[in-house]
């Protein structure tokens, strides 16, 4: 898309609307009648609503048969109270878009746009409006929707903008592209006693304490080794406010992060058999979950070199990354089904960090977007 493109303007005045209405995972009902609202200015081929609860898809088709292509962004934003004071701040109390999901839809609604005006020579390009990709359950709730199972698409990409990277640079990387990301919560259950008398009761304290030591020992902060492995501690309670009372029962919740599925799944394994002996030791009864779980984006590397071309032909820098982002993105459940890429479009060496409540999405890179899966698209759907 050109800079001076008609829709920018359009685009970027819808973003801001997202931005001051935003909602959280699994409410993005107001959201999506927004995206559709706009998609109605360029219909699609096929409209399909309430995907995985509140999500969106809108198929482009070509005159001949060929690829299918998929491109995905989200609906959701977080539970974050913003501080910025700009005329479109969130009107929403404790809720506003702080992961640039705003842009990600105003990005495939300029699309859209330019797939309505230009139908794809062959094939078909499906444009997914996802719902709750940050409590990590949408993806999910998308790929076991009987409306998506009909649809299988040959390629799928997504991309996330990234704060701290050069301004409408292209980021790429072959294999993990982020990080797989899973919570675990761990409840124990003693026995309460007098606080002057706890030897008569069954303290989870010193278990609480064990565990976090020995996950700590687990730790292997080197992602360039194979066993990496980030263990985070993130909440944690014991009995109640209570003096007299020697605590019975506590809980404690971690964040694990590896660069890949498999490794995680050893991981899991792991921990819960950590947790659970070291519970049996101090006699506690012990109960373990996982949460709001992220499949590690394992790109794949036909379509990473398609998104190299597509930089390239749109005459975007690319910076090929090393190391994977260490956050979690359930996109990582469409690549483990489908061959596809995650990238990212540098936001701007010194904007804010994501999930930050001074942060916001720069529109100057909405056209980046729109430009580089157009380019995307055309190279599938047009490939004879």
């Amino acid at each position: 898309m050109e800079k001076s493109n008609q829709y920018i303007d359009s685009l970027v005045r819808l973003r801001k609307e997202l931005h001051k209405h935003p909602e959280v995972s699994g409410t993005e009902i107001q959201t999506a009648k927004r995206v559709i609202s706009f998609l109605e200015n360029y219909p699609p081929d096929e409209l399909i609503t309430g995907i995985g609860t509140t999500g969106i898809i809108a198929i482009y088709k070509g005159t001949k048969t060929g690829k299918t292509v998929l491109f995905r962004c989200e609906l959701d934003a977080l539970p974050i109270e913003e501080s910025n004071t700009y005329e479109h701040r969130s009107i929403i109390n404790g809720v506003s878009h702080k992961c640039g999901h705003d842009g990600h839809m105003a990005i495939l609604c300029g699309l859209a746009a330019e797939l309505h005006h230009k139908k794809p020579e062959s094939g078909t390009v499906i444009l997914l409006f996802q719902p709750a990709e940050e409590d990590g359950s949408g993806a999910q709730k998308v790929l076991l929707d009987h409306k998506f199972t009909l649809l299988q698409p040959d390629y799928v990409f997504a991309l996330h903008n990234l704060p701290g990277f050069p301004i409408h640079q292209i980021v790429v990387k072959n294999e993990t592209f982020t990080c797989a990301v899973n919570s675990i919560i761990i409840k124990l259950k003693g026995k309460t006693a007098h606080a002057g008398e706890p030897e008569k009761g069954i303290n989870p304290a010193l278990a609480i304490a064990t565990i976090i030591n020995q996950f700590n020992a687990n730790i292997q902060t080197d992602s360039t080794k194979e066993n990496y492995c980030l263990i985070t501690p993130i909440y944690a309670k014991i009995g109640s406010k209570a003096y007299g009372v020697a605590a019975g029962d506590g809980e404690i919740h971690f964040t694990v992060r590896s660069d890949s599925n498999l490794q995680m799944r050893k991981i899991e394994l792991t921990l819960e058999k950590i947790a659970k002996s070291i519970a049996k030791a101090h006699h506690l009864k012990c109960k373990t979950r996982w949460a709001q779980s992220f499949q590690a984006n394992e790109n794949d590397k036909t379509a990473v070199a398609i998104i190299r071309k597509a930089a390239k032909v749109t005459d975007f820098t690319l910076f090929e990354k090393e190391k994977p982002f260490t956050w979690g993105e359930d996109f990582g459940l469409f690549t483990q089904h489908y061959p596809g890429a995650m990238f990212g479009i540098g936001a701007g060496i010194n904007t804010p960090a994501l999930h930050n409540p001074d942060y916001d999405f720069p529109d100057e890179i909405i056209a980046t977007g729109v430009a580089v899966f157009h380019e995307i698209s055309k190279q599938i759907t047009n490939a004879h």
